[in-house]
């Protein structure tokens, strides 16, 4: 594995639809918690994927604590949302205060939102980037220690992940100059830094590869820093490689089969016999195409962590087995960090 994150405090996680994203997310801030420390875990996409995960009340504007751990970490939580966002961001630039909520009752904060291209972004980041900056002093300068030692980001999809990061061309043609291009310019800064990485889970299957390695071609394209492929719900072979190809040729021995199926108490009809092969056939096969996945994805030179499937399900504590199995990355790299330091 590689050191190329090492310094990283803002760990940015997406992934296509459907593998997991805001599971690894959860797992990740856990892990990085564990240290312990005081670590934030936000998302952007309102779903109040978190507080499922975590089986809290819906989180609100406001940094809510989730997680107490018995070392001494914390898990902070937060869902952005962009309306909310911009109101702070005109009281805080612009000094509107009751201004800005009538802007809110006719519409206007509706209209930034949804329809300016690229306002909607910088802002969802914006909040993340000032939470980055905040000190424990109150300050986002100074040589006080910041409040979180951490950020998860439980980002868009791969498929808009690219654009959603690069907030500073977003803007470009809307604001060339003021509060809103500087706000822009210092968040790509922050971004494109040795600070931010952004990791990808994937499952092993062809359609969620192949966007995992088009997004870490994008990212790398777009100066941003790919961490790890976090490679998700892996499920171990049912047969060894001995067997996987006596299967896959279809020289499996069907009597041995129909003694173990009787010395289980099984009636090993013809039929029944037939179908363990023809399953047993197209497991080899599934292998295969897993393994082959696997390989792309090494090709990428980027760390490759496998979480497995959980058979209960995901809930509080499934997330915190995937944790335990994700802290030697994630603290290896915050040890060398600060070795390095």
């Amino acid at each position: 594995m590689t050191n190329d994150w090492a310094r990283a405090r803002l760990h940015v996680v997406t992934g296509k639809g459907g593998t997991g994203k805001t599971t690894v997310a959860s797992a990740i801030a856990l892990a990085l918690a564990s240290a312990p420390a005081h670590v934030l875990l936000t998302e952007v996409e309102g779903r109040q994927g978190i507080s499922q995960t975590f089986d809290v009340p819906p989180l609100g504007t406001d940094e809510t604590r989730i997680v107490r751990l018995s070392g001494g970490g914390e898990l902070v939580g937060l869902s952005i949302d962009p309306k909310a966002a911009l109101l702070e961001y005109l009281q805080m630039f612009y000094k509107l205060g009751r201004a800005g909520r009538l802007l809110e009752k006719f519409g206007a904060i509706d209209f930034a939102t949804t329809i300016a291209p690229g306002v909607r972004d910088v802002l969802l980041i914006g909040k993340i980037y000032e939470a980055n900056r905040r000190r424990r002093d109150g300050k986002h300068k100074g040589d006080a220690p910041p409040v979180y030692d951490g950020i998860v980001l439980d980002a868009p999809p791969t498929g808009r992940i690219g654009r959603f990061l690069s907030v500073n061309s977003e803007v470009a043609d809307l604001a060339r100059v003021g509060p809103i291009a500087s706000q822009a310019s210092s968040i790509t800064r922050l971004l494109q830094s040795d600070q931010t990485v952004v990791h990808v889970v994937t499952l092993l299957e062809e359609m969620p590869v192949q966007e995992t390695l088009e997004s870490i071609d994008e990212l790398r394209e777009k100066g941003l820093h790919p961490g790890a492929v976090i490679v998700n719900l892996v499920r171990e072979p049912l047969l060894d490689d001995v067997a996987l190809d006596q299967a896959r040729e279809g020289r499996l021995h069907k009597a041995s089969i129909r003694t173990q199926l009787t010395e289980a108490g099984v009636s090993a009809t013809p039929e029944l016999v037939d179908g363990l092969l023809e399953e047993a056939r197209d497991h080899a096969e599934r292998i295969d195409l897993e393994r082959e996945q696997l390989a792309l994805l090494e090709a990428t030179g980027l760390p490759i962590v496998q979480l497995p499937a959980l058979p209960a399900g995901v809930d509080s504590g499934s997330v915190r087995e995937l944790a335990d199995l994700l802290v030697p990355l994630f603290l290896t790299q915050c040890a060398d960090a600060e070795v390095e330091a």
